[in-house]
Formats: C-alpha cells, sequence, structure tokens
C-alpha cells in the first residue's frame, strides 16, 4: 500500500510502515536540520516546502496518510498555548490534505497533552473535521511500552478509516514482551564518548552517533531522579540533550529536599546523559540508521520527536489486516 508521510521528520513513523511492507510515495518536513537524515534513510525523495504551500496537486494519490503535527503546542513540557500557537494550527493543515486526497485510512500521532480539558474545543474540532472530511475516527492513548518499545512513552493516535470501506476503526495492538533498558543498551555501555566543545557532533565514531551532551544540569532537572535502572523502562527520551535522562549505571539519584536531588556522594562520574545512539535504541531505531547533524542537539531532537519504530510498525501490521 502507498502512504502520505507529513510532518515526517527523521521517519520513524514512516520506518516501521516501510518495515511492515508499506510504500512512502511522498514525504514532507520543513526543518532544514532534519532534510539529510531523512534522505539517507529512507528512498523516497523528501519535499521541503512548508505544508501551508504545497499544492495538493503535487502530492500522488495514496491508500493512507501518517504523520505527526508539531506537538509542543499541546505538550505538558511545551507552550501549552493549543490553537493560539501556529505551531498548533498546522494540525488544520494535515486535516486539509486529508480532505483532499481522501485516502482509505490515516493515522496522527500527538502528546498526551492533546487531551488536557483545556484542549477540548480544539481536540472536539479535529474530530468534527476529520468526520466531515468523511471518515469514522477513534483516538487511542498508548504506551509504546506495550508493544516492546523500552522506555515509559505514552502517545496519542488518532486512526481514521473512510466511511465508504464500512469498518469500523479499531487499533487493539497486541502486547509484547516487555523490555528494559538492559535488552536495549547493555552492550554500549563502554563505548560512549562525549560531544566536542559546545556540544559539536564527532564527525569520526566507530559507532554512530553514540555521543552524549555535556554540560551542567539545572536545578529544575535537578529537582527529579532522572535516573532509571536496567532492569526498568527508561524514562520517555526527551527531544533535548539537556534534558535527556541518565545513563543507568550510575545509581538513582538520592532526594535531599522538596523538589531537589543530588547524585550521590562519591559515584558522581557515573551520571552522564544517554548518548543519541542510547535514545535511538530506546526509539526502536536500528543500528544503520544514521543521524547526521553538526551540534549534538539536533541529535537528539530528531530522536525525541521521533514516533517509536516498533510502535509504528504494529500500527502498521493492524491496519494491514484490519483493511484485509
Amino acid at each position: 500500500m502507498k502512504i502520505i508521510s507529513l510532518f515526517s521528520g527523521a521517519g520513524g513513523l514512516d520506518l516501521g510502515f516501510e518495515q511492515a511492507g508499506y510504500e512512502i510515495v511522498f514525504a514532507n518536513e520543513f526543518d532544514s536540520h532534519i532534510w539529510a537524515t531523512y534522505e539517507k534513510n529512507h528512498p523516497c525523495k523528501l519535499n521541503h516546502n512548508d505544508i501551508k504551500k504545497i499544492s495538493i496537486d503535487d502530492i500522488p494519490d495514496a491508500d493512507g496518510l501518517i504523520g505527526g503535527p508539531p506537538c509542543q503546542s499541546w505538550s505538558a513540557a511545551g507552550s501549552q498555548k493549543g490553537l493560539a500557537d501556529p505551531r498548533g494550527q498546522l494540525f488544520i493543515e494535515y486535516i486539509n490534505i486529508l480532505k483532499a486526497k481522501q485516502p482509505k485510512f490515516f493515522v496522527c500521532e500527538n502528546v498526551p497533552g492533546i487531551l488536557f480539558a483545556k484542549n477540548s474545543t480544539a481536540l472536539n474540532m479535529f474530530l468534527d473535521n476529520f468526520k466531515d472530511a468523511g471518515y469514522k475516527v477513534i483516538i487511542k492513548k498508548i504506551n509504546a511500552s506495550l508493544v516492546g518499545v523500552p522506555q515509559d512513552r505514552e502517545r496519542v493516535i488518532f486512526f481514521g478509516l473512510r466511511n465508504d470501506l464500512n469498518i469500523e476503526p479499531t487499533l487493539d495492538l497486541v502486547k509484547q514482551p516487555e523490555k528494559h533498558l538492559e535488552d536495549a543498551i547493555r552492550d554500549l555501555v563502554d563505548s560512549a564518548v562525549p560531544a566536542l566543545a559546545n556540544n559539536t557532533a564527532n564527525k569520526t565514531l566507530i559507532i554512530p552517533n553514540h555521543e552524549y551532551f555535556t554540560g551542567d544540569f539545572s536545578s529544575m532537572y535537578m529537582s527529579r531522579n532522572r535516573v532509571r535502572a536496567w532492569n526498568e523502562c527508561g524514562y520517555t527520551v526527551q527531544a533535548s540533550g539537556r534534558q535527556c535522562q541518565l545513563h543507568p549505571q550510575a545509581p538513582k539519584m538520592e532526594k535531599i529536599g522538596i523538589d531537589k536531588c543530588q547524585f550521590v556522594p562519591g559515584k558522581e562520574h557515573l551520571y552522564r546523559r544517554l548518548t543519541v545512539r542510547e535514545c535511538a535504541r530506546l526509539q526502536g531505531f536500528p543500528d544503520d540508521f544514521i543521524f547526521i547533524y553538526d551540534k549534538v542537539d539536533d541529535g537528539y531532537k530528531m530522536v525525541g520527536n521521533a514516533v517509536p519504530v516498533p510502535l509504528a510498525y504494529e500500527i502498521a501490521k493492524y491496519i494491514k489486516q484490519l483493511l484485509k
């Protein structure tokens, strides 16, 4: 089946669909820092235009539409401005292309914050627009750990099927064996290297992208424990090097006051952030998926904003079976 991908990013969602046998026939990403990474790792030629300026005639017909409009407008850690933020309005652009192209199905991914009560007006408007476009739609909040992703990562999936298919949309994914940090990154523990000065990328690494952000930890960062143990899932992978969780080689941080933690005295040398590659492992990217960047933080951003590849794969498989 053929797929249109919008807000493609590095292509975690795309890769999961590709692994399930779909073909990406159109992909769009406006952030120039991402272009080289997408184009290196996916066969589809990437459209670089602002989504508001893409002609519908330039988008081929397809069986499905996938994508994750920018989530900062709805995220608890972001601006929370909703439709008052221009990024929040990009959700409408996704729906407009859906209306015009009329694929059999769509998958739209976003953060749980879009379900907050303060966003109910916008959410209901989106649902009404999906229905007006001719789709039956469901909303499903899924923790990616359900399908064997080794991190706690809740995301909201909008899934719709065109009315004339006469199929009720469901998304009841089969639970996979739980995976932990031990399963994902233990073999990388001794080979990590720090970023160069000013958190610039190392250009020659034995293991691509296996470098970590360096620098101070803010008081907000130190307000909570940032270490998960080897036998636990990781925290949600963040789209930021500075805010990245710490490696499980270190003991969990000690709480010493209200909103104040510290590294265990005498063990400070064990506390480092996960590398870009370790974060990519937690997101399910294979090691031959290469992230291209000059600033290490751009690597973390691409990884952290992606849909976990195994989650995308399970969704893609489910839809294929449903349409049969």
